[in-house]
């Protein structure tokens, strides 16, 4: 049996991963936490890291949760990091986001929800149901302002260049929010999958998951 340590994308928690059989591993899911004042995203994966009870854990990353597993993996020895809709390095990051970066965008919007943004945030993300839409208005209605702003700024910023030797790449081709087109080196494509493809196309998942964490 391994030990799977789960990392949610932006805001979310373990939910996103409730149609994913982790083929009896022992699967635990760490939480986001608010960060303090001008924490580097060392720092932060540096407390994040400190949650794991267990040598040479496999690391699950979806979306920025990603790119903090990668971030862990620097500071902690594992046995794999598998990376779901994420990049591995700025040189994945898509255009507009190096734009958000190079012009401050971020940081003179204040990174909250908009209502009048939720449909299109909603279609970016590749919600297909009623369900999903309910989630994610809970998620946005609990989201701490000093962690999306924190967390947008680390994203548009990653710097990274490190890769680790024992990643795994699964990506959809119909991802809004990190592009297909971006993604250099992809493990695994999934067909017509958008950014949510652990709840969309949980059963593809589930067959790339058996080979990985066996």
């Amino acid at each position: 049996m391994k030990h799977i340590y789960c990392i949610s994308g932006f805001g979310a928690d373990e939910r996103v991963f409730g149609k994913i059989d982790f083929n009896n591993n022992d699967v635990h899911f760490i939480q986001w936490k608010i960060p303090e004042k001008r924490e580097s995203i060392q720092s932060y994966a540096d407390r994040m890291s400190k949650e794991i009870s267990h040598p040479n854990p496999i690391l699950i990353g979806l979306s920025f949760g990603g790119m903090m597993a990668i971030e862990m993996a620097k500071l902690i020895p594992v046995e794999k990091v598998i990376l779901v809709s994420s990049v591995c390095c700025r040189e994945e990051l898509p255009f507009y986001m190096k734009l958000t970066s190079a012009l401050n965008l971020n940081r003179l919007i204040p990174m909250k929800p908009y209502p009048i943004l939720e449909q299109l945030e909603n279609y970016n993300l590749g919600v297909e149901d009623k369900e999903q839409k309910k989630l994610l208005k809970e998620y946005r209605n609990h989201l701490n302002l000093q962690y999306s702003n924190w967390a947008i700024d680390q994203v548009v910023n990653w710097k990274n260049e490190w890769l680790p030797s024992n990643y795994i790449h699964i990506h959809g081709t119909k991802d809004h929010i990190f592009p297909i087109k971006d993604i250099k080196h992809p493990d695994y494509v999934i067909k017509n999958a958008g950014h949510l493809l652990l709840m969309n196309n949980a059963g593809e998942v589930n067959e790339i998951f058996k080979k990985e964490l066996l």
